[in-house]
């Protein structure tokens, strides 16, 4: 549900006339786009070897076999 202010600012942005409402909507969208290219990127390379141990005693055949069997029920 939306929070009391939101709803005051939809209320406000709907009373500009149109054009001001596409300024506003630029404006917004560079604001957010500014925030997003603050935060930190994560490389999917940091993921390399993460949850290794729980397939140590796995052997691989084993695995992919097991899974093809259970595809035909």
């Amino acid at each position: 549900m939306a929070t009391a202010s939101y709803q005051s600012a939809l209320q406000m942005a709907e009373s500009l006339p149109r054009d001001e409402q596409l300024r506003l909507i630029q404006e917004l969208e560079l604001h957010a786009q500014a925030d997003t290219a603050s935060e930190e990127h994560v490389s999917l390379l940091d993921l390399c070897g993460l949850g290794q141990e729980v397939w140590q005693q796995m052997d691989a055949q084993e695995y992919v076999n097991r899974e093809r069997a259970s595809w035909n029920g």
